[in-house]
């Protein structure tokens, strides 16, 4: 039996009932918005929401139910465990935001024993709530022992499976196979090694592997072999020449991978020799390619990677080899502007300087593709340094090409340049390590660049990052974080940032200017920004907070012709007031020629959204774009306590404000800092010295 309705037996349509539906909702969505924060929750915000209210509807007449519904409250609580709100603080935040929501709704004040009434629901809602969880666990455990011992057994089989087939490998591949101890002593050996060796298996498990190795190239291999125990190598495949039993050297090319037991510590070696000289090399490929180049007549890649190896082994071990890889500066502009075939003729120039310079040298000279050539140079106490040959080659690029005894055509080129790397070096590695030294001295402006084994490890490093941003984003490594803007003068929080954070399981956490770095480079500026720009505005018009949202645009999303529009729609998906979007454009997208950004900006201020410019680092773009607030350039901001830019600081701040802008500074770490800025005249202050956040909302 249901009791009386406090104010008598109103139906649910009456004006007091709907301000009581009303009163709940906003009682869900508080109770939602906490909630989440406490857990992952494998729901959308709209589908937590519902779920909420009918669970808060439930407990409102469970209350008023006379006795209470107890089940129905407990059953509320088992329904939460299956919404997944099972986070560590998800019971007592469920517990202290219902507690004060139902003791302080209207319609149940005049409930008799209202306080005994809501314990004893909350109370129900807790039990049903711990034995369902007890349950969903007494499940997920025996679900991972059913998973664990199929594993187990899986294993054993695969093990056994396993050994069958390395057996078969082992025994019937045509490649040399020796497993040896780590100081290689030859455990076994294959009938394919024997043959290359001209020995039986029996006479090579007697030996050493080094025994096998010709006597110059003993201590390299064994280096390398020490490496490859200790970890520093991931693999070794290196050249090296083999001594047959009728003493005739051949060369070999070693793969060798180190055999761990169960806790990753080397037991074993295992290493393949395939038979390597110039001529099996060189008949494998020839059978699906061609070696040259058709427009200039130079070897092409492949023909240039097969020589690779060869040149290495057989350079002065003292002087080794230097490879150049060059690429053409603005041979697009050529070739558009001139035409192909000026295209292609000034590329069959550039070929035959390269073999002039090189002439007197053992070079290798190869187009590698497009408008990029390489040379490698066999060392000899004759070669000139890389410097003079670096000279020579800008040089004689530098002659102009006339064409139609009219036009002189003259080219320029970058340079990457690898000297003596080391013998067991692969084709692939070098030439990577010359390709990523090229981009670097491109990157850096300058005509050439030495490879720098530290800066290529960090490049490799950037790039992997870079390459892996996508699939971090796709499975939510990326998210995005907040940080606050506080009034220069009063301390009080005047805005939020919405910043991406990416928690990378080896990295750790990687901020904001890193995300945005390597999504330019990947082609995920504009996707991400987007993202970010929706899912900043979500959170904070769900949080209800009421303060402006700034998003620092890419200068890829300013110049986005759709920005507008998706900023129409993310206002009106979310509700959010066009006022309280502060979306940023970088100051050097709105001086560029391109009229996209500029655009954007002037419409997003006719439709009441307020944009900022930031990177402001002088005065000029206010006379075009009137924003209402910029924010100070990284560059100048970090060098503010310089003499010649204390003053220009102040005075661009003093016309920012003359120009109707408020001034913001990023970055500011201590409150000296603070205090230096509010002396400027700074309106606006965010970074490591404001750490709270209003709302709950997470920091970066």
């Amino acid at each position: 039996m249901t009791a009386p309705h406090p104010r008598g037996d109103a139906p649910r349509n009456t004006p007091s009932a709907d301000r009581a539906a009303r009163r709940l909702g906003t009682l869900a969505r508080k109770w939602g918005y906490l909630i989440s924060t406490t857990a992952y929750l494998p729901h959308t915000p709209e589908e937590i929401e519902r779920e909420l209210a009918a669970l808060t509807r439930r407990l409102f007449d469970a209350v008023v139910s006379d006795p209470p519904d107890l089940e129905a409250a407990a059953a509320a609580g088992g329904r939460l465990v299956e919404l997944r709100c099972v986070g560590a603080e998800s019971l007592r935040r469920t517990l202290d935001v219902l507690g004060k929501g139902l003791l302080r709704e209207p319609e149940l004040r005049r409930v008799g024993g209202l306080a005994e009434r809501v314990v004893s629901v909350l109370g129900a809602l807790s039990s049903g709530y711990g034995e369902m969880l007890r349950e969903d666990i007494q499940r997920r455990q025996e679900g991972l022992s059913r998973a664990l011992l199929k594993v187990e057994q899986e294993t054993r089989q695969k093990h056994v499976i396993t050994r069958a087939q390395f057996e078969e490998v082992f025994a019937g591949s045509a490649s040399g196979v020796a497993l040896t101890e780590l100081d290689g002593r030859v455990l076994r050996a294959n009938g394919a090694l024997a043959k290359t060796l001209n020995r039986t298996p029996a006479e090579i498990a007697a030996m050493s592997l080094f025994d096998l190795i010709h006597p110059e190239d003993v201590e390299q291999l064994r280096e390398s072999y020490r490496d490859l125990v200790a970890g520093r190598l991931h693999r070794l495949r290196a050249g090296r020449r083999l001594v047959g039993k009728d003493g005739e050297p051949m060369w070999a090319t070693f793969a060798a991978s180190v055999i761990r037991d169960a806790v990753g510590a080397p037991r074993q070696l295992l290493t393949i020799v395939d038979d390597d000289t110039e001529v099996s090399l060189l008949q494998r490929r020839l059978s699906h390619q061609a070696l040259h180049d058709v427009l200039t007549g130079l070897p092409n890649r492949q023909f240039f990677s097969t020589r690779l190896e060869t040149l290495l082994r057989d350079a002065d071990p003292a002087r080794g080899v230097t490879l150049f890889h060059l690429d053409l500066d603005g041979f697009s502009q050529i070739n558009g502007g001139l035409g192909q075939e000026l295209g292609d003729r000034v590329l069959r120039g550039v070929a035959a300087k390269l073999k002039t310079v090189f002439e007197p040298e053992k070079a290798l000279v190869a187009r590698l593709g497009g408008d990029e050539f390489g040379v490698l140079v066999q060392n000899t106490e004759d070669t000139p340094g890389v410097v003079t040959l670096v000279r020579r080659i800008t040089h004689e690029l530098a002659e102009p090409e006339y064409v139609d005894g009219r036009r002189g055509v003259a080219v320029s080129a970058a340079i990457g340049v690898v000297h003596r790397p080391p013998r067991d070096s692969t084709p692939a590695e070098l030439l990577q390590a010359s390709d990523l030294t090229l981009r670097r001295a491109q990157r850096t402006g300058n005509q050439w660049g030495l490879f720098d084994r530290e800066l290529d490890r960090r490049d490799r490093h950037g790039f992997g990052l870079a390459a892996s941003m996508a699939g971090a984003w796709e499975n939510g490594e990326i998210e995005a974080r907040y940080r606050v803007l506080v009034s220069a003068t009063s301390g009080a929080a005047e805005a939020v940032e919405a910043r991406l954070c990416w928690n990378h399981p080896a990295e750790g956490v990687l901020p904001h200017e890193t995300c945005v770095r390597l999504a330019a480079e990947t082609g995920l500026a504009l996707p991400l920004g987007t993202w970010l720009l929706r899912t900043a505005a979500e959170r904070l018009a769900a949080a209800g907070l009421g303060v402006p949202l700034v998003v620092e645009l890419t200068a890829q999303q300013a110049a986005d012709p759709e920005l507008v529009g998706e900023i129409r729609r993310v206002l009106g998906d979310t509700g959010l007031a066009p006022d309280l979007l502060r979306p940023g454009f970088p100051a050097a997208s709105l001086a560029a020629e391109a009229v996209e950004a500029a655009d954007n900006f002037k419409v997003l201020g006719e439709i009441g959204v307020r944009a900022e410019i930031h990177g402001f680092a002088e005065v000029t773009c206010l006379t075009e774009f009137p924003a209402h607030a910029v924010r100070i350039a990284a560059h100048l901001a970090a060098r503010r306590a310089h003499p010649l830019v204390a003053g220009p600081l102040a005075a661009l701040v003093d016309a920012a404000h003359a120009a109707g802008a408020s001034v913001s500074v990023a970055g500011v770490r201590t409150a000296d800092e603070a205090a230096w800025w509010q002396d400027r005249g700074a309106d606006l202050l965010s970074g490591p010295a404001f750490p709270e956040l209003p709302g709950g909302l997470p920091g970066c």
